[in-house]
């Protein structure tokens, strides 16, 4: 059977970006959901479910805040630039559910980027140049959480800690089980074809064109 270029050419980037994931556990993912200490590097204290919910809707405030420093330092920057790797991981937490869903396949990847957000609050709050502003945002989010009751909000993930060692992927294998992941990367296939094809145009076009 014929297969356009720009269908070979999907099918082996989609084969390149998902069969890794599938194959090999990584070192994150062998830790993920067991008792083996988290890998080396900056430790993540675990947030639990309810927290999470919370600490989403100041993380922008968070990272105004950190992108607002002119001095930094080491742990600073490895925080700062482990938590942005982890969301992009995480598909930049635009899957459907992340947040409240425990079956999601990106729920625990959102609790990694999450609690790094936490913890570079929390060493903000050491920084002399930011520590005001910090504790002041510290302020309103403790405020938040107990007006929620989040700490006592808990999932599967609730007591897993982080580092900045280690990146916690998606379950990739398990959006085939999730229909709201599953529906999603239906939809993002079928784009890619489409454009594809707006671009490429079909073998029965072009055999009409010759």
């Amino acid at each position: 059977m014929y297969r356009p270029p720009w269908f070979r050419a999907l099918a082996a980037v989609l084969f390149l970006t998902v069969w890794p994931s599938l194959a090999a556990v990584s070192p994150a993912q062998a830790h993920s959901g067991s008792s083996a200490p988290p890998p080396p590097g900056i430790q993540i204290p675990s947030l639990t479910h309810g927290q999470m919910a919370v600490i989403a809707r100041y993380r922008s405030d968070i990272l105004a805040l950190a992108r607002a420093q002119t001095v930094t330092d080491p742990t600073f920057r490895r925080l700062y630039n482990h938590g942005n790797l982890q969301f992009t991981y995480c598909l930049w937490g635009l899957m459907p559910g992340s947040l409240g869903d425990e079956q999601s396949p990106f729920n625990e990847c959102s609790h990694a980027y999450l609690a790094t957000a936490k913890a570079l609050l929390a060493y903000m709050a050491t920084m002399p140049a930011a520590e005001r502003d910090a504790k002041a945002l510290i302020s309103d989010i403790d405020a938040d959480m107990v007006r929620s009751g989040a700490s006592w909000i808990l999932c599967q993930f609730s007591g897993e800690s982080f580092s900045t060692g280690g990146i916690i992927e998606p379950r990739w294998s398990d959006m085939v089980f999730h229909l709201p992941s599953l529906a999603v990367l239906i939809a993002m296939g079928a784009a890619l074809i489409a454009t594809g094809w707006s671009i490429f145009g079909s073998p029965l076009s072009r055999t009409r064109a010759v």
